[in-house]
């Protein structure tokens, strides 16, 4: 704020900065670019120039960099025999990776790559746990310019296919296995089989259940440990801003997943911006996101090495062999930024309260929430029992745009319930249906101006047709999100849901967390989803929990459930309908699946349950047709 008070004249105060941000683009995205110290080998000819659409905007024109380089970068603030990386996993395995070590092992797969013929523009593949190995591999790749492509291994083979099959890797890379919940799943042969139907060039399989893994029945295979060179010197390909460097992919639950193309410059930039300002994360400081290969939030939590920063990788069940796991883990690692889900916080909560009130979390100043809208009453857990001196930062955004439009802000107060602020630089809005801005009620959340991180385009969308569709048909020039969405009088943000999940009952819009988070808030449910259902010609709320496993629904409970709704929010919000599961339908990342829930009640197909990581309970729906 200093400096752009005193090189643009903007004045004092978050609000100011942000409307600044939004309205001279190609300024605040140069300025960020130079404050946040992104390295460039040439530097841009003009940071932004305008096309005819919003997503035909060119950024940081003739400007080179290389996107490992600058996570690599040595520091004067940071010792190179410093952690970079430290892994650990249920099994109690602990392992350090130092900047120096980090360096030289990414040096050595990259030199292995270009052995093996990788240029720029070749995509890489891994099916891989969050560990150390597959950073590597990002960076090796990044470090090329090859496109890296991620899926967890807990991903069903064919939801794996239906990914990389669209992007043709010539490498894969897979883990001989992984372990959750105690249990250790052999992957060797489903890796073998995915890269035989990939027809990839190179099969390369990273020891993760057993140091020496048995791949002598694996065609054209090879060990981790046997791809290596034996030295290398660090070479990183000077390459446009806009130059790809990841494909991550859509839910793929309405059919096969899009591929969605981001750019090196574009994801830097993005990060190092809520990295640096958004969560204030320094150098030497530690970073913790409980997340998978094959969620965006990996993506994010891997570039904060450009801050000099130490990410804690963690691979395995956040609740074992308890749910003091990740608190122990981040007390003994000293973390300074926790990150996390809604579902998990509310799970602590309920059943693992006695663990939260013991923690004394010294290091720990952040928790950040995403994947879900996050309840009020997690603010309260919070605050109640781990203290007043944690900002709890809910954060939004998405895998189409590797980052955040409204999220955490060390400057302003965090307010129950609501996200703190847009992010810079975001022209973030809330619009009705005929596409006019509103500051009070809910509506569609968009960006009326381009930004960094959009993607580059789908892979195999020549004509940007698909591309254009996902995201600028609803509002003409202008990005929607697909969140519902509404703004607070404090000027932070409420999410209510996903569009597409909005209730309908009597023609009023409702979220379906608004119904979800009143339940939730109930010991005695677990999980929650809301969906509309017709019938009898109109369509009404139909809300289906997850009881704890010691009770049975009742009418009492009922009652009580559809009280709770009643007096968190209005009559309109109380389900006409009460009805308890045994589980809910997830995708891999931890999202459920509501419109996948919505088909099967009205007996409509699923299009692809590969993507759905607990297909089965989809099944529990099936005979609830008609419901009553």
């Amino acid at each position: 704020m200093q400096r752009c008070g005193e090189r643009h004249g903007v004045a004092p105060g978050y609000r100011s900065l942000h409307q600044w941000s939004t309205e001279d683009l190609g300024a605040f995205w140069g300025e960020l670019a130079d404050f946040t110290g992104v390295q460039f080998s040439q530097s841009a000819e003009t940071v932004l120039a305008r096309g005819e659409q919003i997503q035909s905007v060119r950024w940081f024109e003739g400007a080179t960099l290389n996107f490992a380089q600058n996570l690599l970068l040595e520091r004067s603030d940071v010792a190179a025999d410093s952690p970079a990386i430290i892994f650990r996993d249920e099994r109690g395995r602990r392992t350090e990776l130092s900047w120096q070590e980090l360096r030289v092992q990414t040096a050595r797969v990259a030199a292995a790559l270009r052995l093996k013929g990788v240029e720029p523009g070749d995509r890489i593949a891994a099916v891989m746990p969050n560990c150390s190995e597959t950073v590597i591999i990002l960076l090796a790749s990044a470090s090329i310019g090859a496109v890296f492509s991620s899926c967890s291994p807990d991903f069903g083979s064919q939801a794996i296919v239906d990914r990389f099959r669209q992007i043709e890797p010539r490498i894969l890379f897979a883990c001989d296995g992984y372990v959750y919940g105690g249990k250790s799943i052999d992957c060797r042969a489903k890796a073998g089989s995915i890269a035989e139907q990939l027809a990839v060039e190179h099969l390369v399989i990273v020891p993760f259940l057993n140091e020496y893994s048995d791949i002598s029945e694996l065609a054209r295979a090879e060990l981790f440990a046997a791809l290596l060179v034996k030295s290398a010197p660090e070479r990183y390909a000077s390459l446009p801003f806009n130059h790809p460097l990841c494909i991550m992919y859509s839910s793929g639950t309405t059919g096969v997943p899009k591929c969605i193309v981001h750019g090196a410059g574009g994801t830097l930039l993005q990060h190092r911006k809520e990295h640096m300002l958004h969560t204030d994360l320094s150098a030497g400081e530690r970073l913790f996101y409980f997340t998978t290969c094959g969620w965006m939030m990996w993506n994010w939590l891997v570039s904060a090495l450009a801050g000099g920063v130490t990410l804690v990788l963690y691979d395995g069940s956040p609740f074992y062999p308890d749910g003091g796991s990740l608190w122990r883990l981040a007390d003994e690692e000293q973390v300074s930024v926790f990150g996390t889900s809604p579902r998990f916080l509310g799970a602590i909560a309920k059943r693992f309260r006695d663990v939260a009130e013991k923690l004394e979390l010294q290091s720990l100043r952040t928790i950040l929430s995403t994947g879900a809208p996050l309840a009020a009453e997690s603010y309260d857990f919070v605050r109640e029992t781990i203290g007043e001196r944690i900002q709890l930062s809910s954060i939004s955004g998405g895998t189409d745009l590797i980052s955040c439009f409204v999220l955490g802000n060390p400057l302003l107060p965090v307010y129950r319930g609501e996200i703190q602020s847009p992010g810079l630089g975001m022209a973030v809005d809330v619009f009705d249906d005929q596409g006019n801005a509103i500051t009070s009620g809910a509506g569609e959340l968009v960006c009326t101006q381009p930004f960094p991180s959009m993607p580059l385009g789908f892979w195999n969308d020549a004509d940007g047709e698909r591309y254009r569709h996902a995201y600028f048909e609803r509002f003409p020039n202008v990005w929607a999100q697909g969140d519902y969405a509404e703004w607070t009088a404090q000027g932070g943000m409420v999410i209510h849901g996903r569009s597409d999940g909005v209730l309908n009952p009597g023609g009023v819009r409702i979220g379906s967390a608004e119904v979800c988070g009143p339940a939730l808030a109930l010991d005695e449910i677990d999980d929650a989803i809301a969906i509309g259902q017709q019938y009898a010609n109109e369509e009404r709320i139909v809300l289906c929990v997850v009881l704890r496993k010691d009770l049975q629904m009742t009418e009492a409970l009922r009652k009580k459930i559809k009280s709770a709704i009643h007096a968190a929010t209005s009559p309109r919000h109380v389900p006409a309908v009460i009805v308890d599961v045994p589980d809910l339908p997830r995708t891999i990342s931890g999202k459920t699946v509501e419109l996948a829930v919505r088909a099967v009640i009205h007996g409509e197909t699923v299009a692809n349950t590969g993507a759905i990581a607990n297909p089965e309970a989809l099944e529990y729906f099936r005979d609830r047709l008609e419901l009553a």
